[in-house]
């Protein structure tokens, strides 16, 4: 199993799986399979407009017109989608930048012109064999646009890291927070998570103590939003160091 590590600006090193080349060639089928539903329509439609005009040149050019979305079909899927397809998206699959950045638009087009080469040339072969035998399952337009698909089943979630959402606004309220590591800090956040889940109050309490002695500072927040308010306030301290 391939696997990809992005390293965040916040530190933390997200693994995603890597797809395997089975369900990359799935998602490419289920994107194909709604092609040839599309086609059909399109054939309904032009047979109708064959009865409709006389001219078969005005059939044939609307009939390419309509045509189009299917061409364009990977380029303006993977932009207005994030880098997904219909097909990837049933899959839970994405295309993401090896670095870790936001895909451009650019790598899409990249990718999308590469197609002919790696999906519709040689019956697809071309394509095969370098996602076969490239250690992180890329065909030609993924290493030309540096990019790969990945697994987005798994992904690690920020809850199952020390970090927490906070906003711009946000004001911190005890300011020696700094005194934890990030040890500590996660596992604060552990005992917090397992202590309300289970309802364990005692421990809870326990555990706000526990910081506060170590702090050296007292407050009148209920234990929860104590222990809440430390979490966010090493945050915001840690990010904007």
């Amino acid at each position: 199993m391939a696997n990809l590590a992005i390293h965040t600006a916040q530190n933390v090193n997200l693994n995603y799986k890597i797809v395997n080349v089975g369900e990359r060639i799935l998602a490419f089928f289920i994107d194909l399979f709604l092609f040839f539903l599309y086609f059909y329509v399109i054939e309904i439609i032009t047979d109708l407009l064959g009865a409709a005009f006389s001219d078969r040149w005005t059939v044939f050019g609307l009939q390419q017109f309509l045509l189009l979305p299917v061409m364009f079909y990977s380029l303006y899927m993977h932009i207005l989608f994030n880098g997904q397809t219909v097909g990837k998206m049933i899959l839970k699959t994405r295309v993401v930048k090896m670095d870790g950045s936001p895909v451009h638009w650019s790598n899409y087009l990249t990718l999308w012109m590469l197609r002919i080469v790696d999906l519709w040339m040689f019956l697809g072969s071309i394509g095969l064999l370098t996602t076969i035998f490239s250690e992180k399952r890329q065909r030609l337009g993924d290493m030309a646009a540096g990019t790969v698909v990945i697994s987005t089943k798994n992904k690690l979630k920020i809850s199952h890291t020390i970090l927490e959402e906070i906003s711009d606004s946000y004001e911190p309220t005890f300011l020696n927070v700094t005194k934890l590591t990030d040890k500590d800090v996660r596992l604060i956040k552990e005992t917090f998570h397992i202590a309300l889940s289970s309802s364990d109050f005692k421990t809870l309490n326990l555990l706000r103590k526990k910081v506060e002695s170590v702090l050296q500072v007292e407050s009148q927040l209920y234990d929860r939003q104590f222990i809440d308010t430390i979490l966010k306030d090493y945050n915001y301290f840690t990010q904007n160091m």
